[in-house]
């Protein structure tokens, strides 16, 4: 029985031993293959550092209004007689936009003007008599009241006509009729729109730490988008108080649309340029890499020799001839990516500030970091680059 167990404990030894033989001798034959495999290049797109020029900004939202712009109504109730206008037409100062019926105020006026020449008659009779010695002064005050009392009424009844026709306040674009010939308004109805479009006004509001950033006349930017800024204008106001409940401060600026690309009530991006800066250093947002331990970035840096110095170390180096010669693709100097954690500042124009971490001359990855490990080698491939944003692209023309 003994026998038995020791020959089953013998097998069971050999069972196992053989099963961490093989396992051991795989994961080493595994070890060896990918420690013999050669490591791929990763190709990446890169961009050399100088200190350049530096725009800062102030970056907010506003809404585009019309320097002029309003809601036409008439002042009295009638009948539209004529509509004088179209839908987007470019009108004039005191053009005739809208003509209700005045055929009544016609004829008050016609007989209200012959009352006031009779009476204007009468005074000049009056005043001729009392010249001659044959009137009062009595005569001559009375027709004076009858004559200045007949001209007011005719001051009147033209106003009143007046009344009946709607005028352009200023000159501007038109927008869609709102009435109908035959209607009957009142006082208050909206006729149409008139808005000037050739200078517009944008409201914006900016934190109260960038008010002294801000001044009458400062150069502003507006696109519907913070890539494409092609419009400009100017600050003509800033508000003397902040607003205790947002700690904003509202700004406004006047924008020249000469192409009536922009239209009233639009939301755009605003970009406040500060005064130039020189000798900063930035890099293209591309090429910063944010994760949870903080911004970093990828610099393009020559292979270390450490393969070929730890034999040195062991006093075991290959000699010279040994020394395999280099393939074409092996004959420029190797690459590899060094992470570098950075302290970042200001955006702007697509590019990013950056404070601490590099310096001028350093080559950093501006696409293709997906693909990178620290210290993993690469290809630089700068064939294709990133597009810059739109008011970089205008900055370099």
């Amino acid at each position: 029985m003994i026998k038995r167990l020791i020959i089953a404990i013998v097998l069971l030894v050999l069972v196992v031993g053989g099963i961490v033989g093989f396992n051991m001798f795989r994961d080493n034959a595994i070890q060896q293959f990918f420690a013999n495999m050669p490591v791929v290049p990763s190709p990446v797109s890169t961009v050399k550092i100088e200190p350049a020029k530096w725009t800062p900004g102030i970056q907010a939202i506003g809404t585009v209004s019309a320097s002029r712009g309003v809601d036409l109504t008439v002042e009295t109730s009638g009948i539209v007689k004529d509509i004088k206008f179209a839908s987007n037409q470019r009108v004039e100062q005191g053009a005739l936009l809208v003509q209700l019926d005045d055929l009544q105020q016609q004829a008050d006026l016609s007989a209200q003007r012959a009352q006031a020449a009779l009476d204007k008659q009468n005074l000049d009779r009056a005043i001729e008599l009392q010249k001659r010695g044959v009137g009062s002064e009595t005569t001559v005050e009375q027709a004076q009241a009858a004559a200045t009392a007949s001209a007011a009424q005719v001051a009147k009844l033209e106003a009143v006509l007046e009344q009946k026709q709607l005028t352009a306040p200023f000159a501007g674009t038109m927008g869609i009729p709102r009435i109908d010939l035959g209607q009957y308004l009142t006082p208050g109805t909206t006729v149409a729109t008139l808005q000037n479009l050739d200078v517009l006004r944008a409201d914006f509001s900016v934190p109260e730490q960038s008010l002294n950033l801000v001044r009458i006349g400062q150069p502003v930017r507006f696109g519907v988008n913070d890539a494409d800024m092609p419009f400009r204008g100017a600050i003509v106001g800033i508000e003397p108080k902040v607003d205790p409940s947002t700690r904003l401060v509202l700004i406004r600026a006047e924008i020249a649309n000469p192409e009536g690309k922009l239209a009233p009530g639009q939301f755009v991006q605003v970009r406040v340029d500060l005064p130039e800066e020189d000798n900063v250093i930035a890099v293209p947002q591309t090429a910063v890499v944010t994760s949870l331990y903080g911004d970093f970035v990828y610099a393009v840096r020559p292979a270390d020799a450490k393969p070929a110095a730890a034999p040195a170390k062991e006093g075991d180096a290959k000699p010279a001839a040994e020394t395999p010669a280099p393939t074409p693709a092996q004959a420029a100097p190797s690459l590899v990516a060094q992470q570098i954690f950075v302290k970042l500042g200001r955006r702007s124009d697509g590019r990013v500030e950056i404070v601490e971490g590099l310096k001028d001359g350093d080559e950093i990855v501006t696409a293709g970091q997906n693909r990178l490990s620290n210290g993993g080698p690469v290809v630089v491939d700068n064939t294709v680059q990133p597009q810059p944003s739109g008011d970089a692209q205008a900055d370099a023309k």
